[in-house]
């Protein structure tokens, strides 16, 4: 078995267990009997209150946001902008709404790009590694985390993510190299940046831009960006959903009609668009994420009826 096989089958061996799980998991409490030290969904504490909103609008949102996200604009920024402005989601469930409900296209994203992209497997499978233990270890933080302080920390992380965009566009970051992976000291320094992108997936921030810029500095070619990001999306994705189910941390609904309408989204680029001048459609993601960005802080700072955290 060649490492990319063996690759492949732990992809989708992850994939089939988060899917087990999340559904089991769903079953045992809507009947009212949810697995041991785990809970409901917790109510909502009191914020702006959001109009209902029809299934097929959810699902048109993991349509555009998965298409999207496999041509390369990422997914978490623009989802957590049309979950926010609309008001669909909570402010709270997002990171988690993201995690889990974006997990499986971007498992299909990854069968695609680690099959099509030459990248070098030590280095992408020592990446994905790094970013799954960040997840993990973020997943088990965030998901305890208050309403307010997930506001805080999306939105000043939304403006990050915002700059990063505005640097690519701009042309402000290297260029990249040829190589297809790193060794020694430069693998060592993109172990420990992609350990902390996983754990920002967790507060819900994408890693496509930041993984591009990384790629970059490391000097390999700007296309292992897409294998390792997607690799790494992949793998620590349904490991930290998993964390949100559990703790009841997300939006069911919302999760489930981003995966309805991401998986055949991602086949529809991958295969049939495959490419878009998306340069327009870059600039208006930076309007739309600082808007957002802009707007959880607004709401960070309202008061919460009966809190008592800060």
């Amino acid at each position: 078995m060649t490492a990319k096989t063996g690759l492949f089958v732990s992809l989708g061996t992850v994939a089939a267990l988060f899917v087990a799980y999340w559904i089991t998991f769903e079953r045992r409490r809507t009947a009212g009997t949810p697995p041991a030290g785990t809970g409901d969904a917790p109510a909502g504490p009191g914020g702006e209150p959001r109009p209902r909103h029809r299934g097929l609008v959810r699902i048109a949102i993991g349509v555009l946001t998965d298409f999207l996200d496999t041509l390369g604009v990422g997914s978490f920024a623009v989802t957590t902008s049309l979950f926010k402005l609309g008001r669909v989601v909570d402010d709270e469930d997002i990171p988690g709404t993201l995690n889990v409900g974006h997990a499986l296209p971007t498992v299909v994203q990854a069968f695609i790009y680690i099959k099509i992209v030459e990248v070098e497997m030590t280095t992408l499978m020592a990446m994905i590694v790094a970013s799954v233990a960040g997840a993990y270890l973020g997943a088990g933080v965030v998901a305890h985390w208050p309403r307010r302080k997930i506001q805080v920390g999306m939105g000043v992380l939304l403006l990050i993510a915002a700059t990063i965009i505005v640097l690519r566009q701009l042309a402000l970051v290297p260029g990249g190299g040829d190589a297809l992976g790193v060794s020694g000291g430069r693998l060592v320094a993109g172990l420990a940046v992609n350990f902390f992108l996983g754990a920002l997936m967790t507060l819900g921030i994408g890693m496509y831009a930041p993984c591009m810029i990384l790629v970059s500095l490391l000097g390999m070619n700007a296309t292992t960006a897409f294998p390792i990001m997607m690799g790494s999306c992949a793998f620590l994705m349904p490991i930290a959903g998993l964390r949100f189910i559990r703790t009841g941390r997300y939006d069911r609904r919302a999760a489930v009609a981003l995966t309805v309408g991401g998986v055949p989204a991602v086949l529809v680029a991958a295969f049939i668009v495959r490419s878009l001048p998306l340069r327009a459609v870059q600039w208006l993601v930076v309007a739309v994420v600082v808007y957002t960005a802009a707007a959880m802080l607004r709401s960070a700072r309202k008061p919460t009826k009966g809190a008592t955290h800060g």
